[in-house]
């Protein structure tokens, strides 16, 4: 389906977004579905947020280009003015917020990914106490490990032996090969992993019913600089634009995170 350019939205850009033609946008890649590479060993993206980055632009006429960044180094990349923006299915948060603005598109939480048939029988964040669990560093899920530990304490277990990683394919390395026990990232991601690899028969995804989305869901947002301010206001009209005619959802859809999409594209919707 095409996307047609909108000429309201594209004279709303800033001036300097307009005469350059290009928005730079930084991710962390790999992080399925949200970004991922085509082909092994080339530089061809793909995925939700790419897809998402090239309707955008295509609505709002210009071209979102992607470079790859490791992801603690995106939003100083984008104070810095290395970057304009951000698709790597950022958490909206407060604290974030204090240096960025967010254009929210999605809603999602903390996913388990364990080894094939669950052989550690983990159902939910308490079983991962006393266990070697693996994360991305500088993530909201070493956050939510890092604050489960008085809860392991309170119920007289061990606290989870956090294992941080670079990379979130690195920590899923460390899952494959038997080195840690699980592996916590976003639903989304643990969902689209134990799906895809090797044809859906090395990992599983741990589904507890207390937490259908996933542990502590939020926004997801895409990052823009505040010294552009009409760029997140024209990304979140043309968002909005995206979700009404069915494209956005039909990007979700290739993807198999439908569940994850908002109806209403928002700016710093996070309250924490």
């Amino acid at each position: 389906m095409a996307v047609q350019k909108d000429q309201i939205l594209h004279d709303a850009l800033p001036a300097a977004i307009r005469d350059a033609g290009v928005v730079r946008v930084a991710t962390d890649v790999p992080y399925p579905p949200f970004e991922m590479f085509a082909k092994e060993g080339e530089s061809e993206l793909t995925g939700l947020d790419y897809d998402l980055g090239q309707a955008l632009g295509a609505r709002l006429g210009v071209r979102f280009t992607f470079t790859p960044q490791k992801f603690d180094g995106i939003v100083p990349g984008i104070q810095a003015g290395k970057f304009d923006a951000a698709m790597s299915a950022i958490t909206d948060n407060k604290e974030r917020q204090k240096v960025v603005d967010f254009v929210d598109y999605s809603q999602s939480g903390s996913g388990i990914l364990v080894a094939d048939g669950n052989p550690e029988k983990i159902t939910s964040l308490d079983d991962l106490c006393g266990k070697k669990v693996a994360v991305q560093a500088a993530t909201n899920q070493l956050d939510l490990l890092r604050n489960h530990q008085d809860s392991c304490t309170k119920a007289g277990s061990r606290k989870i032996d956090v294992q941080t990683f670079p990379k979130d394919s690195d920590a899923q390395l460390a899952l494959r090969s038997g080195k840690v026990a699980a592996q916590v990232l976003t639903k989304p991601a643990a969902g689209w992993t134990a799906k895809t690899a090797d044809a859906g028969k090395v990992f599983d995804l741990v589904e507890d019913p207390a937490a259908p989305g996933g542990y502590n869901a939020s926004p997801n947002g895409i990052a823009v600089s505040k010294q552009l301010p009409g760029l997140s206001t024209a990304i979140q009209k043309a968002l909005q634009s995206l979700i009404d005619d069915g494209t956005a959802g039909k990007i979700f859809a290739k993807y198999g995170v439908t569940s994850i999409a908002v109806k209403e594209a928002t700016k710093n919707a996070a309250v924490e």
